[in-house]
């Protein structure tokens, strides 16, 4: 296995994404509920994704997860993949507030389950395409199933998948950034 973006170990890499992977749990439930340009009354905190259209803010901390999930793979491999989805879940069970918890674990796993389903065989071909396929999978099904059973609706379920994606987008290239930016170096030093 090559080296991580960061120049060092694809183990401590893959470490470091396991932590940030699950640092994005806590993280989103907390935004939800405190941060947003308007916060709903017994509701979500929401912030703009796109003109027009609003999300709840813990929307950019798990687009950022669907993708570090793909990349603990990469790293670490399927079982330690599938240990960073459980203790996800595990995390979301502890740190969500009551009216969030079930939506969170649910969203979680569930969205979580199905990245990981669609992101192995497609990794297999072409990792650019198994990340993008992977995390539009994993952000509608996240989407749906978050804000029907914490809202009892569909009403930002649009906001919701743009703002993953977005999200997902931005991580995705400061990752391809520092992946193409090693491969550089290592080419001019020849290594």
């Amino acid at each position: 296995m090559s080296p991580g973006p960061l120049n060092i170990g694809a183990r401590s890499f893959g470490a470091i994404l396991f932590v940030a992977f699950a640092s994005t749990i806590p993280l989103s439930n907390w935004l939800i509920s405190n941060v947003g340009t308007t916060c709903v009354p017994d509701g979500p905190c929401l912030i703009p994704v796109a003109p027009g259209i609003l999300a709840p803010s813990g929307v950019l901390t798990i687009g950022a997860a669907l993708v570090l999930r793909d990349l603990i793979h990469r790293y670490l491999g399927a079982n330690w993949a599938i240990a960073a989805i459980l203790v996800g879940g595990c995390v979301s069970l502890l740190t969500a507030s009551q009216n969030l918890v079930i939506a969170s674990v649910a969203a979680f796993m569930i969205s979580e389950m199905l990245d990981f389903t669609v992101y192995v065989p497609l990794s297999r071909r072409n990792l650019s395409l198994a990340i993008l396929v992977s995390g539009v999978v994993a952000a509608i099904a996240d989407s749906v199933v978050f804000v029907l059973l914490a809202f009892g609706s569909l009403d930002h379920v649009t906001g919701q998948i743009i703002g993953k994606l977005w999200a997902s987008i931005i991580v995705a290239m400061i990752v391809f950034a520092g992946t193409r930016r090693r491969a550089i170096s290592r080419t001019d030093i020849g290594a």
